[in-house]
């Protein structure tokens, strides 16, 4: 008999100021279980590592993709996580009978969707892809540290803490920086 496979899906990273933002999609297996499946914003960081490696292993199919910083100027914020959930979801190995997704809105795909607020906290396979959305989105953030250390993104991952907009101040917008977003949208019309 065919196994109904329902996917869940997530995204990480609307709110910063800066870099792209991502998604995750994850079928759990229901074979091999996964113990500490949470919202990835309840769990510390080291937590997450640990579960995002166990998530890939043992899974019955994951997928990370994203939207670019242009993408997000482009389409705006929630349009471009549709878009990273939805290339998540084609990206999967296995195709899902069902989505559910936390928050209000659906991707459009060739799947029934259904739409969970706080479903990060209820339903494992959403948790699970926060999680992978978390720390992806998480060390991407690392790496554009290591390009642009001066807006120190290793600290805030680029979400608007007073020290990041300071140093927004005292160097100017980079090019990972979400143009469209009101606190660098001014600081762009203020600088012309």
């Amino acid at each position: 008999m065919k196994r109904f496979h329902v996917a869940g899906v997530d995204e990480a990273g609307r709110g910063p100021l800066a870099g792209p933002v991502y998604a995750a999609a994850v079928i759990l297996s229901p074979d091999r279980r996964i113990d500490g499946l949470a919202d990835s914003k309840k769990l510390t960081a080291k937590r997450r590592a640990v579960l995002f490696d166990l998530i890939q292993k043992h899974a019955a199919a994951w997928a990370i993709a994203s939207a670019s910083v242009e993408e997000i100027d482009a389409i705006n914020i929630l349009q471009a996580s549709l878009l990273a959930m939805r290339r998540a979801v084609e990206s999967l190995a296995t195709q899902p009978d069902e989505i559910l997704v936390d928050g209000l809105h659906c991707p459009k795909v060739s799947m029934p969707a259904r739409a969970i607020v706080k479903g990060d906290s209820k339903e494992p396979a959403i948790s699970a892809a926060s999680i992978l959305a978390k720390v992806a989105r998480d060390r991407e953030m690392l790496k554009l540290h290591a390009q642009y250390p001066c807006y120190g993104f290793d600290a805030h991952k680029g979400y608007p803490t007073a020290a990041h907009i300071a140093a927004l101040r005292e160097h100017g917008v980079s090019p990972v920086h979400r143009c469209s977003y009101a606190p660098v949208r001014k600081l762009l019309l203020e600088n012309r």
